[in-house]
């Protein structure tokens, strides 16, 4: 993992600074008429942040865990306007990701980790809500549709599934919008469709205050978890349809198990490792949040986050949200290697 997140790293790092235009002009040119003025104050934001120093310092500079900025570790030097080489003021001299150093916002300087944190706040739980009722609706209807095959309810959830996972999350989200929104008919029921709470909401109670937000989720957590929900259950098909033929399954039905017995006991647990490989992908899915989604009902969470700082340039805030992504990544590669030997004991034992 240490190995592939410094690959990670070096990747973006290099893309990002590939990309055409200059991140100074970008962060410090907002509002400013002057073109000298813009120009100077890009100067002064390129020496500040170490951009006129070689990509290798700037690499170094963000992995830490010294700061290698004029106000850095003294053991190191910055170049003054004249070029010649001075040593640090050694004010801040630790930095960098290997200290949990994201910097800070290009635009308005606050600081990324703790503005990381406030974000996945919002995230979290909308993330974990979609997966939970993603898979508590999708793992019995896919076994229930493996045991039902060939029959009409089968062909009509399968059509109706690849229908529904077909349909992009803007245009469910957009359309959620116009149904329960104040465009929607009288006598369906309206629900909050911007935002996760009410303009007056901190003059609420705790209770009061909970159940705004709750109304306020039930959209944007239905736009996420359509999709996830569709490819799950056709995946715990293929696997109990893959598994229900084998010998052990005939052998518990010829011992007299019940139909019950038999799916959830015997067929489930081996069907269900397509499902478990899956989950590596859940991790990062609840960290980085859905662009989209976010956008549409206007949360201030990681996908939105995420979005603005690729649209403005901002070095730190790409930096961190695609390690934190990577990071998490790789941590549901390993969840789902030791949940395999939990659902098959096998596994363990070679």
């Amino acid at each position: 993992m240490i190995p592939t997140t410094l690959g990670i790293l070096l990747v973006v790092f290099a893309v990002f600074h590939a990309v055409p235009g200059d991140p100074a002009l970008m962060a410090v040119g907002h509002g400013v008429s002057d073109e000298a003025d813009v120009e100077a104050r890009a100067v002064a934001y390129r020496r500040e942040h170490g951009l006129d120093r070689s990509l290798t310092v700037q690499f170094f500079n963000y992995l830490g865990p010294f700061n290698l900025l004029e106000d850095g570790h003294e053991w190191f030097s910055s170049p003054d306007e004249s070029g010649e080489r001075l040593a640090n003021s050694g004010e801040q001299p630790w930095g960098g990701l290997l200290v949990l150093d994201f910097g800070r916002e290009a635009g308005s300087n606050r600081s990324v980790a703790s503005e990381l944190g406030q974000r996945l706040q919002i995230t979290l739980p909308l993330s974990v809500a979609a997966v939970l009722i993603a898979y508590l609706l999708a793992l019995p209807l896919g076994v229930f549709s493996a045991r039902k095959r060939g029959t009409r309810i089968d062909t009509v959830s399968t059509v109706a599934l690849f229908a529904l996972y077909s349909v992009p999350s803007f245009w469910v989200g957009l359309l959620l919008i116009y149904v329960f929104g104040a465009t929607g008919p009288d006598w369906w029921p309206r629900l909050p469709v911007l935002g996760l709470h009410d303009r007056d909401a901190d003059e609420l109670g705790a209770l009061a205050y909970g159940w705004d937000a709750l109304l306020h989720a039930i959209l944007p957590i239905a736009t996420m978890t359509y999709g996830s929900f569709a490819y799950l259950s056709r995946q715990m098909r293929a696997g109990m349809l893959e598994v229900l033929p084998q010998d052990f399954v005939l052998t518990a039905r010829a011992k007299g198990a019940s139909e019950r017995d038999v799916l959830y006991k015997h067929a489930f647990r081996n069907a269900v490792l397509p499902v478990v490989t899956i989950f590596a992908t859940v991790l990062p899915a609840l960290v980085s949040g859905s662009i989209i989604v976010e956008q549409v009902f206007q949360i201030e969470g990681m996908g939105k986050y995420v979005f603005d700082g690729l649209s403005g340039r901002d070095f730190n805030v790409v930096m961190a949200t695609t390690v934190l992504v990577g990071v998490m990544t790789q941590v549901g590669i390993l969840v789902s290697d030791v949940l395999y030997t939990l659902v098959d004991p096998r596994i363990r034992h070679a």
